[in-house]
Formats: structure tokens, C-alpha cells, sequence
């Protein structure tokens, strides 16, 4: 079940403020220039098109459309009461969520004609300009900081998820470029033991051989015995080799160090005990977490992403399932398309599924 964040409480306050500016009219306490049933139906799809507007979840066409009608419904509310009230909060509403919807200019003229409608509506309740000058300007301060501080929040949103998804780059590259490390230093301790030790030992193996066949019973003994060490000496040489060139990643470590530390996103990465992969599975499978959680943080808008690392006889599969808004018609990114292009070449696969939020599943054979 996903929890509620910070977006859900405001949401839910602005709805409040909404209900509580709006309340005299609901209740009848202001007379309305149109039916009370209307007006009382017409506020009612003024917020549903507020949250149709700033809802993830809606197109982009919709979400004008609703916007739109937010902001004329609005101005209709405000016109058609006899006394205003608190009712051009209503509108600053609409200007403070206009960000979220269009670009700034188009925001900007909506604070300009919603600050118009709040002359026309002062203008018909009182006869002093002194008083609609001074509420005209007012609302059109409250409805500039409103604005501007959505930009505020919206442009500190992209950095933060702009610094995740370089935060997840650069984890990534730390972790495959320490692999890398690793396994060129193993390589080099393998070969330099086989090069170095390996042909000494393989030198007085042959010399000790040589020996044996020379006559006298006390020489053949004792070279006999050093040719056994010798053979048991090279023998361990090699096993120590082969269990260097063997030695697979660890693959948990590895995706956790990529997915570790976000700001907004909670990663759980699990991987059943038994799980082994070779060099080429293990930064597969690191890119692949790479590109889910970078993708988690720039589209799903997804506060949960569990990853499961499983294996059997077939091979191994890595199952990402975040708790987002997914996608009804999953078109593959260039990302996407370069990880199944990846795991194709390994002889496995990728499979993406948005219906439930946005899920990954990518396997490798087993080898």
C-alpha cells in the first residue's frame, strides 16, 4: 500500500481551504445570482477538476481541459455571489496550481484576468474604489507569491531528482568500475603465480625426474619424496589459481551500492541465498538497476521500489516492481531498449509490465 507523503497532505489542505472559503455559500449564508442547487454543483466540479487538473495520473490534454474549467468555474463562483468573502481564495488556488499544469506565462495572464474577475466582484458588492483598489491589489500579491513559490518548489523538485539520477549514475560506474578493479587484480596475481611460481616448480619437477632414474637407492629415495612435494606444491599453485579466476561478484553488494542513500525513494533490494552470477550477469544486472531506479525517480512518481534477485535450474531473475502511477502503454526508452538488447546478448531476456505500477523483469540463463 503506498503511503501518503507530502503532496497527499497538501492536496487534502487545499481541499479543506476550498470547503472552508466556500462554506457560506454551501450553507446558504451568501445569496447567489444563480440557483443555490447550481452554485452548490458547480463548486463541486470546480474541485474535481482542481484535482483532475493536478493529478499524475491524467493526460496531458485532459489535465488543460480540467484546468480550464477550473479556472472558469472559479470565476463564475465569484461573480455569481452577492458577497465575496473569502471566496477569491478560490482563485488564488488556481494560480498557485497553474505551474503544475501549463507554462509560467499562461500562469501569469491567469492571475492577471483572475485579478480582473476580483475588481468586477468587489466592484458590484461595494461603491468605494478605494477599497476595491486596495483588495484587487492584495489578491494580486497573494496570487504572484503563490505562484512564484510553486516555481520555487517545482524547480528545487527537478534538482532533487536531477541529483538522484546522477547520485544513481555515478554509484553505478563506482560499483562496475570496483569489479573491474577486482578482477583485473586478480588476474594479475593469477598470472604472475602461474608464470613465476608455476614454471619453477614445474622446472624441478622435471629436474627431480631426472634424478630419479641416476643410480643409488638413498638418492632415488630422497628425490623421490622432493618430487612429491613438488607435484604437491604445483598442484596447490594451480587450485589457488583457478579458484582466483572463479570467483564470482557479489552481486547483492553490488546492487545495493547503486541503489543506496536516495532522497524520496525507498529501495529494497533482496537476493535469495544461493545466487551466483559471472562478471558479464553481475554488470547486467547492476546496469539494470541502474536504469529501473533512475527511471522510478524520473517517470513513476513512486515512493516504494522493491527489488528481488531470485535463481533455479533455468537461471537467474531480477523482478523490480515500484508502487507508481505505471503506465497503460509501455513504449521502451532508449534505456530500456539497450537492457534488452543487453540481456538478449547474454541469451536472456526483458520484460517490462506498467498495469500496476511499473515493473521489470530481466533473466539470464543459467551457465
Amino acid at each position: 500500500m503506498r503511503r501518503v507523503g507530502t503532496d497527499e497532505w497538501s492536496g487534502l489542505a487545499m481541499l479543506v481551504v476550498a470547503v472552508a472559503v466556500a462554506a457560506p455559500g454551501l450553507f446558504g449564508a451568501v445569496e447567489t445570482t444563480i440557483p443555490h442547487g447550481w452554485w452548490i454543483a458547480l463548486f463541486v466540479g470546480f474541485l474535481a477538476a482542481l484535482l483532475a487538473a493536478v493529478g499524475t495520473r491524467v493526460s496531458g490534454r485532459l489535465r488543460y481541459g480540467a484546468f480550464a474549467a477550473t479556472v472558469v468555474a472559479a470565476w463564475v463562483l465569484v461573480l455569481s455571489a452577492s458577497s465575496l468573502g473569502l471566496l477569491p481564495v478560490l482563485l488564488v488556488l488556481t494560480a498557485a496550481v497553474s505551474v503544475y499544469v501549463v507554462p509560467l506565462r499562461v500562469g501569469l495572464i491567469v492571475v492577471g484576468l483572475n485579478t480582473v474577475v476580483i475588481i468586477l466582484g468587489t466592484g458590484s458588492a461595494a461603491s468605494d474604489p478605494v477599497e476595491v483598489t486596495v483588495l484587487g491589489g492584495f489578491y494580486l500579491l497573494i496570487q504572484l507569491a503563490s505562484l512564484l513559490s510553486s516555481v520555487t518548489l517545482l524547480r528545487e523538485q527537478r534538482m532533487r531528482r536531477e541529483l538522484a539520477e546522477a547520485h544513481v549514475d555515478l554509484q553505478a560506474a563506482s560499483v562496475l568500475l570496483s569489479e573491474s578493479a577486482r578482477t583485473a587484480e586478480r588476474l594479475r596475481i593469477s598470472r604472475e603465480l602461474h608464470d613465476l611460481i608455476g614454471h619453477q616448480l614445474t622446472v624441478l619437477t622435471l629436474e627431480l625426474e631426472t634424478a630419479r632414474h641416476l643410480d643409488g637407492d638413498a638418492a632415488r629415495t630422497h628425490t623421490e619424496r622432493a618430487n612429491r612435494v613438488a607435484r604437491d606444491l604445483l598442484g596447490d599453485v594451480r587450485a589457488t589459481v583457478g579458484q582466483l579466476r572463479a570467483e564470482t561478484p557479489d552481486i547483492a553488494q553490488a546492487l545495493r551500492g547503486v541503489a543506496r542513500d536516495l532522497p524520496g525513494l525507498d529501495v529494497t533490494i533482496d537476493v535469495s541465498p544461493g545466487v551466483h552470477v559471472d562478471e558479464e550477469g553481475n554488470a547486467a544486472f547492476v546496469r539494470a538497476t541502474q536504469e529501473i531506479v533512475t527511471n522510478t525517480i524520473r517517470h513513476s512518481d513512486a515512493r516504494e521500489l522493491r527489488i528481488l534477485v531470485t535463481a533455479d535450474d533455468h537461471g537467474t531473475v531480477l523482478d523490480a516492481r515500484d508502487d507508481g502511477r505505471g503506465a497503460r502503454n509501455v513504449v521502451l526508452g532508449n534505456g530500456l531498449r539497450g537492457l534488452s538488447e543487453r540481456f538478449h546478448t547474454l541469451g536472456g531476456d526483458l520484460a517490462v509490465d506498467g498495469g500496476d505500477g511499473f515493473r521489470v523483469t530481466a533473466r539470464v540463463p543459467a551457465r
